[in-house]
């Protein structure tokens, strides 16, 4: 199993595909294995490179280290490690602290950023006004309190229960993880303001499900409006994980908005 050392941390991740470099950065639910109905469709034409983040089984953090602080320095470290000249990121949720705080580091580097039902570090009125509407509503605590998901929502629970089950499994690989601790730092790092999204001139896809209850479209909405080359895509009758709930959909908007991407020169070879 590869695994890149971080320090007193250990970093998995899985090399699949030909092409230029995809990337996979997944959210709070989940792990490298999220992205179980993407690498099989993306791998013939690109090379799909999924991780776990720091702390996310089967990765690894020190006792005591910097949780998610340091996830954009472990993404940034596997693309050098993999030799990658450029990549193409895609960010679900907590992974779109990972990727947007990547891409205001290495812009030059980013070809093209997906940042679906999350905002990353972004901190700006109308975002926060969302946030805080979301919150006062109770809705994603009432849920939890049922036995649903937030991060799948009613619908998917009712419709297909089987795919809810299977998410809440890959959320339990998380080996005690504090995912409160976690919530909080990322709360604590939504510092980005919006004029430093200047610095982000590669086309950038804001993809939201319409019934998202854990980052509000309105959100999702604002930041594509922040981007010097934001696009929009809603999901109408999708929640929080549109890649895992509507798969197909979500590799149609995705495969569509890569195609329009010039094809950068070719990648280094990856290193074992």
């Amino acid at each position: 199993m590869p695994f890149l050392a971080r320090g007193g941390a250990q970093l998995y991740y899985e090399v699949e595909g030909t092409g230029p470099a995809l990337v996979f950065a997944h959210g709070l639910g989940g792990n490298h294995l999220s992205w179980w109905q993407q690498v099989p469709h993306f791998r013939a034409r690109y090379t799909c490179v999924t991780f776990a983040h720091r702390g996310f089984a089967p990765s690894t953090d020190e006792r005591g280290g910097p949780g998610p602080r340091a996830f954009a320095d472990d993404l940034a470290a596997l693309v050098d490690h993999l030799g990658l000249a450029d990549v193409r990121l895609v960010a679900q949720s907590m992974g779109g602290w990972t990727c947007l705080a990547y891409a205001l580091r290495e812009p030059a580097r980013v070809r093209a950023l997906v940042m679906a039902c999350t905002v990353g570090g972004l901190t700006h009125p109308e975002v926060d006004r969302a946030f805080a509407a979301a919150s006062a509503s109770g809705v994603e605590r009432a849920l939890f309190e049922r036995g649903i998901h937030p991060a799948m929502g009613e619908r998917i629970a009712r419709e297909q229960p089987a795919l809810h089950h299977l998410y809440q499994a890959l959320g339990r690989m998380r080996l005690g993880l504090d995912t409160d601790a976690v919530r909080a730092t990322l709360g604590e790092m939504r510092t980005v303001p919006a004029s430093a999204l200047a610095a982000l001139t590669m086309p950038v896809l804001c993809l939201t499900g319409e019934e998202d209850v854990v980052i509000p479209s309105a959100a999702v909405v604002a930041l594509a409006g922040l981007l010097p080359d934001g696009r929009l895509a809603r999901v109408p009758h999708a929640g929080h994980s549109v890649y895992f709930e509507r798969a197909e959909e979500f590799n149609r908007l995705v495969d569509g908005f890569l195609a329009g991407i010039a094809t950068a020169p070719p990648l280094a070879a990856a290193a074992s």
